[in-house]
């Protein structure tokens, strides 16, 4: 394989998908030298083959409004791999999405769900539909509209769809509901569900306490304890509240969560109220955080600006793709950050990934470390087809110990010569082989 006329190539054939080409070509430099020892990969032209999605599909979806007003947003679903389980990936609604950025998704969530063991492919779907200021009734008739689009192309052996950015429990009812009434049965064909109809316990707080559980076990492969360490969290949303409470829990400080508004310092650390009110704000319409620091003294409201200036032991990108770039690491390497886990998908640019490894500072990639989400997704999925519920704890011991599992692969192809982990590096590695593998097996499709 050569990457740079792999990708060439690719940016003539995809021309201006920033976010695509920036995820593949990450992951194909990760995994250039072991490729070129595996000459089936190249016979079957793995690479090639494995940086395309399966399929796309576009559609409009026009829907009413309140007001009587016809609206019409486009609606999307990338199936991006399915060699290794079927296609598993969020729909995200919100106006900035596009190909490019649902693309890289479900690229990465190929190798993500590929880390975490379970037999799941990867996808990815959404709409440039805004959730935030429509009412119950306009957001029911959108994600009816919306599935009445999809629901032909999905399925609980094919494709299963989940939530992301603007679709949580509300959304995902709705939409269940109507795939249901469609297909005329009840299916594990969306995760995230409400406990009354085959949720999991925990799936709303998993990705957060993935994260978490990811990252006690890099501090403690360097005798670091995660007790008393100061915690930045960017996003103030179902994962960084997820991530606040379990940091909290294991007896860290939180002092930081972020918006588009700006981010709150709260030197005192989060407790229990806090993270509660982090609900609330979450479910207010309003997108900003600035209130936070009317209602809690002692805390500080910095517009404008991102988190990551502040001092702190760990950084955690909690909020959405290039959150932190290479200024916003060079000022968490110059104030001796310890290490920097992102949450949020591909949350850190090239050039602070690239300073961050240069510096040797512990640095983990979304692919790892958010993985906790998806999994217990998969759990879902599997409650779901065996018609049963497991409790809180066991999901949890199995969240846990998937965690434990992705760790263990990253160390096995991270781990470099002079013991430090380049867990991207790892991680990349350890998704690729696995779908690479069984590419080769089932031939050329």
């Amino acid at each position: 394989m050569n990457v740079t006329q792999l990708m060439n190539d690719l940016e003539a054939r995809h021309p201006g998908e920033a976010e695509y080409l920036q995820a593949v070509r990450e992951v194909l430099v990760s995994v250039e030298d072991i490729y070129n020892q595996h000459p089936q990969f190249e016979a079957n032209k793995i690479a090639e083959r494995i940086v395309e999605p399966d399929r796309i599909f576009t559609f409009k979806v026009p829907w009413v409004d309140d007001r009587g007003q016809v609206q019409v947003n486009l609606g999307y679903r990338v199936q991006y791999n399915n060699a290794i389980g079927p296609y598993k990936g969020g729909l995200r609604f919100h106006p900035s999405v596009n190909l490019s950025i649902l693309k890289f998704l479900g690229f990465e969530q190929t190798f993500k769900n590929s880390l975490t063991t379970l037999p799941m492919g990867g996808a990815k779907g959404g709409s440039d539909f805004n959730p935030k200021g429509k009412s119950d009734a306009d957001i029911m008739r959108f994600c009816q509209a919306f599935m009445v689009e999809l629901w032909r192309y999905i399925g609980p052996e094919t494709d299963v769809p989940a939530g992301d950015i603007g679709v949580g429990a509300r959304e995902i009812g709705y939409l269940y509901g109507m795939y249901r009434k469609l297909a005329r049965e009840n299916t594990g064909v969306l995760t995230g569900k409400g406990m009354t109809y085959g949720g999991s316990l925990i799936r709303p707080e998993a990705t957060g306490f993935g994260a978490v559980y990811f990252l006690r076990r890099m501090l403690e492969r360097q005798g670091i304890d995660i007790k008393g360490k100061r915690v930045s969290i960017s996003g103030f949303g179902n994962v960084a509240w997820g991530a606040a409470l379990k940091a909290v829990e294991f007896g860290a400080k939180v002092i930081t969560i972020s918006g588009p508004d700006g981010y709150i310092l709260d030197s005192a650390g989060l407790d229990a109220e806090k993270i509660a009110y982090m609900l609330e704000l979450r479910t207010s319409n309003n997108d900003v955080v600035a209130p936070y620091a009317g209602r809690f003294a002692g805390s500080k409201f910095v517009a404008g600006r991102r988190p990551w200036e502040v001092e702190t032991d760990i950084a955690l990108p909690c909020a959405t793709q290039n959150e932190l770039g290479e200024a916003d690491a060079k000022q968490l390497i110059a104030n001796k950050v310890t290490c920097v886990a992102e949450v949020s998908n591909m949350g850190c640019t090239p050039e602070a990934i690239e300073a961050f490894i240069h510096s040797r500072t512990m640095y983990a990639p979304g692919k790892a470390v958010n993985a906790g989400g998806v999994a217990t997704s998969g759990l879902e999925m599997t409650q779901n087809s065996m018609k049963i519920n497991w409790t809180a704890a066991e999901v949890d011991a199995k969240l846990q110990q998937i965690m434990e599992s992705i760790h263990g692969a990253c160390l096995e192809f991270g781990t470099e010569k002079d013991g430090y982990v380049n867990y991207m590096k790892g991680a990349n590695i350890a998704g690729f082989m696995k779908v690479a593998r069984s590419m080769v097996e089932q031939g050329i499709l």
